[in-house]
């Protein structure tokens, strides 16, 4: 992501002119009280070489039009020799600007896409991140700017060069420093390192709970502010966090009740009398420590008593589910298995693990792991592969930024177990061909593709936890 990244300067002109109204009655004269002078202050300019440090400050204006008019005009090879010749001299140009550095960051990230020779490599980065620096150095007031564009790399393309840690720390301070006025193209990464560092005990529940708040809350601002092309992107924002903060639904006493009524209710109105959703928004409202004699939870905990009723092992392991103990509940789904009684029934078993492992832990690979056990067990079910489908298609956010080439290729096998599942079992088609149609939008186009090499039809193995061969496909 490269944007405002070539920018222009704009020039303004104020004109004021002030009239005195001509009159021909004498009037009588007094003297104006006297009014305060203000103080004159000067702008604080840049310490850093500038113009008027040049050993000839006109011609180092005129090669910073030249290199920015040639490089708007994407004239690279003719704007880098003119870009050196001003960073050689005045590098904080008017000293109000840091184009100078943010654009050699830019020249230096193109070197960088042609560059095969590891050594030159290494060299390109050493002067990109040495930029930065400098940058930050002359312009302190561009420092969280700094940050957010050193955290963006490191994230995305130098992983490498900084750990986690100090990727996390760089965008924290940003949004400390920004607020909702932190830029749209940090929420993403620092939202999946929130997640990964509270599940790797890096910071508490009470710095994961504040900024769980504190994206939402930038993420609102953004959307419903945002102006031209950034709407764009603050859409993608908006799709990527909310999927990737409900792992925070997995951690017990992060979110209230409320939290879950409001998320999951609905789902109980739409369908009170569907077992599968009864246990879904039961075993949420036990999760969120609702109170069983709140209306709502008494309803939902009425239609369950009278739609789903097991006995045996079974009905300990519902009663497990609904009181939100999955893990109980999955050991009690496992002995079900072993259990002559339920041999007729191992097929389904095994395909509510599979949406425990989905729906409330959060465990794709041991989901589908279930998944295809229960497959196995009724030859030309759809419902199975339905659920992989949808593992797959989720993963946008757990392999990449919920946009762009990593994050569209899981719909790649997200679409050929729906397709399998559609011509296995009529009663999937429906089902399928609605997640197909969905999601096609979301494969890469022609575009992608043909820059990394590819053809439609290839084959293409997807990386991730998928670890599944395909076909490339495009959206148009």
């Amino acid at each position: 992501m490269k944007s405002n990244r070539i920018l222009l300067p704009a020039l303004l002109g104020l004109f004021i002119v002030a009239c005195t109204p001509k009159t021909t009655e004498e009037i009588t004269k007094t003297e104006p009280a006297p009014q305060p002078v203000k103080p004159q202050v000067e702008e604080e300019l840049s310490p850093c070489a500038k113009f008027s440090d040049a050993p000839d400050p006109d011609e180092a204006e005129t090669n910073y039009v030249l290199y920015r008019d040639f490089l708007r005009s994407n004239e690279m090879e003719t704007a880098f020799d003119y870009w050196q010749k001003v960073y050689k001299h005045a590098p904080a140009a008017n000293g109000k600007v840091h184009y100078v550095y943010s654009d050699g960051i830019y020249f230096h990230e193109q070197f960088l896409r042609t560059e095969t020779d590891s050594v030159k490599r290494d060299s390109i980065i050493n002067i990109i991140f040495e930029l930065y620096n400098q940058l930050e150095e002359c312009f302190p007031n561009k420092t969280n700017y700094v940050k957010a564009r050193k955290g963006f790399d490191f994230y995305y393309t130098h992983k490498d060069r900084a750990s986690k840690e100090e990727i996390f720390n760089l965008f924290r301070d940003v949004i400390d420093a920004e607020g909702k006025e932190a830029p749209y193209f940090i929420i993403n990464p620092f939202t999946a390192l929130l997640v990964d560092m509270y599940a790797e005990e890096k910071i508490d529940m009470a710095e994961a709970r504040k900024y769980h708040d504190t994206i939402m809350e930038i993420v609102a601002h953004g959307v419903a502010n945002c102006k031209g092309q950034y709407c764009q992107a603050w859409e993608v924002i908006k799709e990527y966090t909310p999927l990737r903060l409900e792992y925070f639904e997995t951690v017990k006493g992060f979110f209230e009740c409320g939290y879950f009524v409001d998320k999951y209710y609905h789902l109980f109105e739409a369908s009170p009398d569907d077992c599968e959703v009864l246990e879904e928004v039961y075993s949420r409202m036990s999760w969120g420590g609702c109170d069983k004699e709140q209306e709502q939870f008494k309803n939902v905990i009425a239609a369950a008593n009278e739609h789903c009723v097991e006995e045996g092992t079974l009905q300990q392991a519902f009663s497990a589910l609904r009181e939100a103990r999955y893990n109980d509940a999955i050991n009690l789904f496992k002995q079900a298995l072993t259990e002559e009684e339920y041999a007729d029934k191992k097929g389904y078993i095994n395909l509510v693990i599979a949406k425990v492992y989905y729906s409330h832990l959060k465990n794709f690979s041991r989901s589908r792991q279930f998944a295809r056990e229960a497959a196995k067990e009724r030859p030309n079910w759809g419902e199975p592969y339905i659920l992989i489908g949808t593992l797959y298609a989720s993963s946008g956010p757990l392999c990449g930024p919920g946009r762009g080439w990593d994050s569209q290729i899981v719909v790649w096998p997200a679409i050929d177990k729906w397709a399998y599942a559609k011509r296995i079992d009529p009663e999937s088609a429906a089902e399928a061909q609605r997640l197909i149609n969905r999601y096609s939008q979301y494969m890469p186009n022609k575009e992608d593709i043909h820059q990394r090499l590819l053809n439609v039809g290839d084959t293409f193995r997807v990386p991730c936890w998928i670890q599944e061969t395909t076909k490339v496909r495009t959206s148009d």
